[in-house]
């Protein structure tokens, strides 16, 4: 029978303004079955977010323990004891959390995993003391917030009887939560954060003076008395347990406390050693230089990322980075589904030998593939679209992951050509310039964005050659050819002046409005805004702004590391981004990057800005480099060792300066920003295959091949777009005119004096297009109209383009 204990309304409705935890995790984990819908985190010896029933719908701010000692001293876990996290073991991401008194009286011992087949987290505690007059008179609290359907107002918060026990319990929009331990509560209440929550009773005067039995409509937090003493001699169980009812929230937790505690971790170790410890998966682990902990902690903490409904969606971190200054406006964190960090992630687990959850996102990807091709900024992962940039990086990437998988004979059943096609063809119409390339802030021309959408055109065009559609691949490898083309002129400033010896050298991006037409493509004269700067301080010459993005060039295969290009451009980079810390080297994204912790420690303002800071994940990038320019990769190896926690996980930033003890900051260690990133854990996988492969991972031979083997076979041509109208083009290229629709073109070489008009080719893409030949030498320009087109914005109108 379940009853609310009692009608006591706490006071402060409606507490104060809820806000998130700290997104610099040192620990993640779930059950690797999927009955278990649920994963947590953990931060400064605490429970941190819980996520319920998917990996992108957190459930709870925190669960923490307080500690009365006798009459007049007050302790909370996270605030005030000396905290160390441990992995229990190398394949399965269970926890041992030691928090200590600063003052050595006691430690309070957890052991933290999930229930392997219910959705309840199970923390085993002990605490320990010489002082036996000590533990007599040291009181035990568990208090939880929860944030239910992922916000902290609006919950409402019962303290009720069940089978003779007292449980906690919330609820928010029909998803609810239940506390219980194997040890009965003594006191128990409910209440408004920062009003009349457990926190504010007990350090207010070290009693529990309170009990109430109802919290409702506000940012609620739970507390209860445990009584460890009643415990055996190795401590007691804590559940935290959810359901989309009342019911299954409390059953799912006196179930998983049912079971002894040794033998559920016995189970949850047992499920993730298949996966994660079979000889083939623990072979990179030799190409390591920390005894395989990062590797190990990689490929679990990838494989924890997928959602266990929506099967193949991957997200891009259980963490929401300086989640301490953001409220219930933040709903999306970074546990949503990036195609850019889920494709990245696949690709990790791929060159670790997993096939099975690579090609489960595939699928999962081609589901979620919007109809004209692209894909959403990042969205929900029941695709629900969230960010609506154009990003055309995350529209090539699942074509790369497809191209990978069909090279490592991993497909089964599954034909991704349809996608690939869609993919390709919106690569086509919306290209080149991207609205925003990966860094999410600037779009145009991107070194980076270019890359990867020439590779992906050439992976379709591949298929398609083979596939005997030799004219579709034709028409894809002629816009690939395009972009080729097109990447110094649109990427390479040659008045740069950050190194006193070097004004050639990649840029950033060259920026430009998707939707402006006539775009200005000259790197030496642009300006770049960077958005996450003050408002007053944003415009920077494009020609000076860099980063690393160019190596994607090589990564690919598109260009050779040994180009005077790229080398140029690389010491232009050190001298600007790189930076040696002491747990290795690593390098920023570009300069004057304001994504970052603030000079002073405190998060990053999205008013205000911020410092970017150092990124471990482009210590892999420059890895790729090495190995294809035949340098020492190990040191990079090391650095995105010593840039990972003690658990194994890799953050988004490492701070880049002098340490802030009073901010938790050090050189080369974690700021506040996401922690574990799945990107970076992918790339650590794909460095350490790369170097056992002696050759870069994401490197795509039919690529390399046409651009660094024989070139003659290359057309000339440039190509005229409505989103793109070139009015110059080379003497000797043909010039194609291409939209999305059918159309008639009139042109003409002589101003009219004579004009051919023709029909357009149309392209089972949806595409259609005309060439104009320009290989006279008396050519000066061409000029057309369209006689009949779809395309209400071309109507009417007469296009010049010069020859020059």
């Amino acid at each position: 029978m379940t009853t609310l204990r009692g009608q006591r309304q706490a006071f402060g409705k409606f507490g104060t303004p809820p806000r998130w935890t700290q997104g610099n995790k040192d620990g993640v984990g779930t059950a690797y079955s999927t009955a278990s819908r649920i994963w947590f985190t953990l931060w400064n010896g605490v429970l941190t977010e819980i996520y319920y029933p998917t990996v992108d719908r957190p459930q709870t701010r925190d669960l923490q323990y307080l500690v009365t000692i006798g009459e007049d001293e007050f302790q909370a876990e996270k605030r005030h004891l000396d905290s160390h996290t441990e992995r229990m073991w190398l394949h399965a991401l269970g926890y041992r959390v030691t928090n200590r008194d600063p003052q050595g009286r006691y430690t309070i011992t957890k052991e933290i995993v999930t229930d392997p087949l219910l959705p309840c987290v199970l923390q085993h505690t002990r605490i320990d003391s010489d002082d036996a007059q000590l533990l007599e008179r040291l009181r035990l609290f568990a208090l939880c917030a929860p944030h239910l359907e992922v916000a902290g107002w609006g919950n409402n918060a019962h303290v009720m009887q069940v089978c003779d026990r007292t449980l906690l319990v919330a609820e928010r929009r029909g998803t609810w939560l239940a506390i219980a331990a194997t040890v009965p509560f003594i006191r128990t209440s409910v209440g408004y954060v920062g009003q009349s929550d457990g926190w504010q009773d007990l350090h207010d005067n070290v009693q529990m003076n309170h009990e109430f039995d109802q919290a409702l409509d506000g940012n609620v937090a739970l507390t209860g008395e445990l009584d460890w003493r009643s415990a055996p001699e190795d401590g007691f169980t804590l559940g935290i347990a959810f359901g989309d009812c009342r019911h299954a929230a409390i059953t799912s937790v006196l179930q998983s406390l049912d079971v002894p505690f040794v033998d559920q971790k016995e189970r949850y170790q047992g499920q993730w050693k298949p996966p994660c410890g079979n000889e083939t998966r623990s072979a990179l682990a030799n190409y390591s230089t920390d005894g395989g902990n990062l590797y190990y902690s990689s490929l679990s903490v990838l494989m924890t990322h997928e959602d266990k409904t929506y099967h193949g969606a991957l997200i891009a971190s259980l963490a929401i980075p300086w989640g301490a200054a953001k409220g219930d406006e933040e709903r999306g964190g970074y546990h949503l589904v990036w195609v850019r960090d889920m494709v990245n992630s696949a690709r990790g687990l791929l060159a670790a030998g997993n096939t099975e959850t690579p090609l489960r996102a595939l699928i999962y990807l081609a589901t979620s593939q919007q109809a004209d091709g692209g894909f959403p900024q990042n969205f929900w992962i029941d695709g629900k679209g969230h960010w609506s940039g154009i990003q055309l990086d995350q529209v090539a990437l699942p074509i790369t992951l497809a191209h990978s998988l069909r090279r490592e004979g991993a497909l089964r059943q599954f034909d991704p050509y349809g996608m690939m096609l869609r993919a390709a063809a919106y690569l086509m119409r919306h290209g080149p310039a991207t609205q925003q390339e990966r860094w999410e802030e600037a779009g145009g021309y991107s070194p980076s964005t270019l890359a990867i959408s020439i590779t992906a055109l050439i992976c379709t065009a591949t298929l398609a050659r083979e596939r005997g559609d030799r004219d579709i691949a034709q028409f894809i490898e002629d816009y690939a050819d395009f972009l080729e083309s097109h990447i110094e002129t649109w990427t390479v400033t040659t008045e740069g002046t950050l190194h006193p010896e070097i004004s050639r050298h990649f840029i950033r991006i060259l920026p430009a409005e998707m939707d402006d037409p006539t775009p200005l493509e000259d790197p030496n004269q642009a300006t770049l805004y960077i958005i996450n700067r003050p408002a007053d301080d944003q415009a920077f010459p494009a020609r000076d702004v860099v980063d690393a993005g160019f190596l994607e060039l090589v990564r690919y295969g598109i260009r050779s590391p040994h180009d005077p290009l790229i080398r140029d451009s690389l010491a232009v980079v050190d001298r600007v981004l790189k930076l040696e810390t002491p747990c290795g080297v690593g390098w920023h994204r570009y300069n004057h990057d304001g994504y970052g912790q603030r000079a002073d420690g405190t998060p990053f303002d999205e008013e205000r800005g911020g410092i970017g800071r150092i990124w471990p994940l482009l210590s892999a990038e420059r890895g790729y480099y090495e190995l294809a320019a035949g340098g020492d990769v190990t040191p990079l190896v090391q650095a995105m060792e010593g840039f990972a926690n003690e658990t194994g996980m890799l953050p988004e930033q490492v701070w880049d300066t002098d340490d802030l003890p009073e901010a938790h900051l050090y050189l080369g260690h974690p700021t506040g920003s996401a922690m574990p990133l799945m990107w970076a854990h992918a790339e650590y996988i794909k460095l350490l295959r790369s170097l056992a492969d002696g050759q870069v991972f994401d490197y795509v031979p039919e690529v390399a091949e046409r651009y660094q083997g024989d070139r003659t076979h290359l057309p000339f041509l440039e190509i005229w777009k409505p989103n793109r109208r070139v009015s110059q083009m080379k003497r000797g290229y043909t010039l194609r005119v291409q939209i999305p629709s059918n159309f008639v073109l009139r042109w003409t070489g002589d101003r009219w004096q004579h004009a051919t008009e023709q029909e357009a080719t149309m392209t089972p893409l949806g595409i259609a297009y005309v060439d104009i030949p320009a290989e006279s030498e008396s050519l000066e320009e061409v000029q057309f109209a369209f006689a009949r087109t779809e395309e209400a914005s071309l109507r009417g109108a007469q296009f010049t383009v010069g020859i020059r």
